[in-house]
């Protein structure tokens, strides 16, 4: 038996350099074993190399035991990787960035080498460079996901600590900034982003569903509209009620397409040209061209910043629009397992989310108090209608 660290040639240099893992390479029954121990270490890497002639010496003897070798953090993300096959593209992606700032700090390491205190410090790192703590739990979770596949996270997850993350983030937007937001996507060259941003407040429906909605999911009759593929699946095809601002806008928006059909998307690609004046509706007219109603629209996130930049709302988000419209429900004392079958929201998450959604200002919450204070004291004087009574004996302080 023999451990060796080869050499290899610099792609960049072109010089031949020597690596730092060390190779086992020896012979057992008449075969040439040589693979790498991945190890830097020597006696780590005899280590290795005892291990897997033994494993040998119990295949030649009838022992069949599961190989489980240790791994690169690097390898073992693409198994994992590899494994999400039900994975949409957008959960593909927040994979694929958590890696890249994982990758440089784990890649190299195996996960039997990773430990509580590394991850410690790669949380503390990733916030001095100013990442938030939600972008942070996403990256230890991706980290997490990996390392359980390979049954090595249970070692250290008495050691790590998730970050604590806001519960109220987001924005709900008042009256007077929707009104001003609204003025200003009108004057937008894009004809979508109006009737996009009314439907996504008053449904409070998610960016990528409303993209995606077709003509078919609209009932004019009935006053409601389905919904096709979520991100949830308590979201995926729940049907809602539309309010009478949704219906009115969705028909004037359907007045503009006659030749629609039930596939056509109800917000397609299309490209504009140049912008001319304002129709009796506020819009602005524009040259619309490349139109492609089989194909929903690719995305109405630059005419959405610059008409927010317009109307001086840029701390507003798109998902704001969403938050909005499920804040202003559960103002309106709208019960949440209703408001969590109209929004998608699963059972798991229904009391996170409602506390993530609602805002209530002081005053809001003192009328609460108030109403259900009136509930027991429903005379002028302020006096309850019923109080304690005292037993009969009651003069005796002491028995």
């Amino acid at each position: 038996m023999s451990l060796s660290r080869p050499k290899y040639k610099d792609p960049k240099t072109g010089e031949m350099k020597q690596s730092k893992v060390w190779v086992m390479d020896f012979h057992y029954q008449g075969q040439r074993i040589r693979e790498s121990t991945c190890m830097t270490s020597k006696t780590r890497a005899r280590e290795v190399q005892d291990k897997r002639k033994q494993e040998l010496r119990e295949g030649a003897a009838g022992i069949n035991r599961q190989r489980n070798q240790p791994k690169l953090l690097s390898f073992a993300a693409k198994e994992w990787m590899d494994s999400k096959t039900k994975w949409s593209p957008s959960m593909r992606s927040i994979a694929e960035t958590a890696l890249t700032h994982l990758s440089p700090v784990f890649g190299k390491k195996l996960l039997v080498d990773i430990e509580g205190p590394d991850v410690t410090k790669y949380q503390r790192a990733r916030q001095a460079l100013g990442a938030s703590n939600r972008t942070i739990n996403i990256e230890i979770g991706c980290l997490r996901a990996i390392m359980r596949k390979f049954r090595a996270w249970d070692r250290i997850r008495p050691d790590v600590e998730m970050l604590p993350e806001r519960s109220d983030a987001g924005h709900a937007l008042t009256a007077d900034e929707e009104s001003i937001l609204l003025a200003e996507c009108g004057k937008s060259r894009s004809r979508v982003l109006h009737p996009f941003v009314v439907l996504a407040i008053e449904t409070a429906a998610r960016y990528g569903t409303i993209r995606r909605l077709q003509w078919k999911n609209v009932d004019f009759k009935n006053e409601c509209l389905t919904f096709g593929k979520d991100k949830t699946r308590a979201g995926t095809g729940r049907t809602i009620p539309l309010s009478k601002r949704a219906v009115e806008t969705l028909r004037f928006w359907a007045d503009r397409f006659p030749d629609r059909i039930p596939e056509h998307f109800v917000f397609a690609f299309e490209r504009y040209g140049g912008s001319g004046a304002s129709d009796v509706f506020g819009f602005k007219t524009a040259a619309v061209y490349q139109s492609d109603p089989t194909r929903p629209i690719g995305s109405v996130k630059k005419a959405w910043e610059q008409a927010r930049k317009r109307a001086n709302l840029e701390h507003v988000r798109i998902h704001d629009l969403r938050h909005t419209g499920v804040s202003r429900l559960i103002a309106a004392g709208v019960p949440l397992p209703m408001i969590a079958k109209m929004v998608g929201w699963s059972a798991g998450t229904l009391a996170k989310m409602s506390a993530r959604y609602g805002h209530f200002s002081l005053e809001e919450m003192r009328s609460a108090v108030e109403a259900a204070s009136r509930k027991t004291q429903p005379n002028v004087t302020g006096y309850p209608q019923f109080s304690p009574q005292l037993p009969a004996n009651s003069g005796n302080i002491v028995q």
